[in-house]
């Protein structure tokens, strides 16, 4: 992430905590200006170009960008989303994938804040994306490039529609319109680790070859929670490959104190 990508997120942040009261139609309202701008080459270039100028010309630049978004978006669209866009057109991107993952995100955001405190968002991805990973066919008919969005969505809606809250089935129907290249288990855990952020969270994946003790996990979640200055959540996967020990993922960090991984080592050395 480039240096105008990371000063951007930051402002449309602020930019989001700002408007206090959020409702999930901004975060719907966000996914698909992000849809309808990544599928306009015309307009994903004339909001994520860089203002080549100084002084009056940027300013002028701006509101030109400003000015498209309030045309295209506005008569259909609610005041604080059309804020939030013109927060994120208001600033550099380092590129124009950037652009359209920071809107995604603050449509993330959004949903995590208007969700209220009985929902956990972050577990009912986890409990999703767990399902699709462990299941090929399932995998494949909604993270496949051949199969068109429509029936993704149609296929998601059926699986999830009562059985999870309303923006856990909101965020997965945008990830499945608009992958952007990347797996669906992927963009599964991202969307959970900046849901969870939003909420002050983090969210760690821990990965055993058999099911922990209550207490076990406890001890770990205080541990983590000491180290990173805030609550975590632990979602358990249990994978009999690894042998034994415990591999936990946190964001970037991992800690890999597995049996196999460990074998690993050892053959490596061995054959060194």
């Amino acid at each position: 992430m480039g240096s105008a990508t990371r000063e951007a997120l930051s402002a449309a942040r602020a930019e989001l905590s700002a408007l206090g009261t959020v409702t999930l139609a901004t975060a719907e309202e966000l996914f698909s200006a992000g849809r309808i701008i990544g599928a306009s080459s015309q307009l994903l270039t004339l909001l994520s170009e860089s203002n080549g100028g100084t002084g009056a010309q940027d300013s002028a630049d701006d509101a030109d960008k400003k000015a498209a978004v309030t045309a295209v978006f506005g008569p259909k669209f609610g005041e604080q989303t059309i804020r939030l866009l013109h927060s994120v057109v208001d600033h550099r991107w380092s590129s124009q994938d950037d652009l359209l993952a920071g809107i995604e995100e603050l449509g993330l955001r959004a949903a995590a804040e208007s969700a209220g405190k009985d929902v956990s968002i972050e577990t009912e991805l986890f409990a999703f994306a767990t399902a699709v990973t462990s299941d090929p066919n399932l995998e494949l008919a909604v993270g496949s490039k051949l199969g068109s969005s429509e029936a993704k969505v149609v296929l998601v809606t059926r699986l999830l529609e009562k059985k999870v809250s309303a923006q856990t089935l909101t965020i997965v129907r945008q990830l499945v319109q608009q992958p952007r290249g990347r797996r669906i288990g992927e963009l599964l855990r991202t969307a959970a680790t900046i849901v969870a952020d939003q909420s002050g969270l983090a969210v760690a994946t821990v990965t055993s070859a058999a099911p922990i003790a209550t207490e076990q996990l406890a001890r770990l979640q205080r541990g983590l929670a000491t180290s990173y200055g805030r609550e975590v959540k632990l979602n358990l996967v249990i994978d009999p490959t690894i042998i034994g020990g415990l591999r936990v993922q946190l964001g970037d960090d991992v800690i890999d104190g597995t049996v196999s991984r460990k074998l690993s080592d050892l053959r490596l050395q061995l054959a060194g």
